[in-house]
């Protein structure tokens, strides 16, 4: 059996911090792109039926699509920002994180 001693893990650097944030902003780019096409194409082509149950079931299902979207562009928009705001804060001078 052989045995691999363990990497020492390096800690993250500002450049890491900087692509997290750019592909996370790209993810949130696409999320404000399909919510705002979702919004569009439900405002032009609200849903009818002449059932109850079937007009509750088709405005639930564009509720939860329309939220699913608006939540990835929160959560895409919150940690691209965060990742950003740490990249910048790892970049100045005096303020390097503890390794250890």
């Amino acid at each position: 059996m052989v045995e691999t001693s363990p990497r020492p893990e390096s800690a993250p650097r500002p450049l890491s911090y900087l692509g997290g944030g750019l592909t996370s902003g790209l993810f949130c780019a696409l999320a404000v792109f399909t919510t705002l096409r979702l919004l569009e194409y439900y405002a032009n082509h609200p849903p009818h039926y002449s059932q109850p149950v079937a007009q509750s079931i088709a405005t639930a299902f564009k509720t939860l699509l329309v939220g699913s979207a608006s939540l990835a562009c929160f959560s895409f928009g919150l940690t691209t920002l965060g990742l950003l705001l740490l990249c910048l804060r790892d970049l100045l001078p005096g303020r390097r994180a503890p390794q250890g």
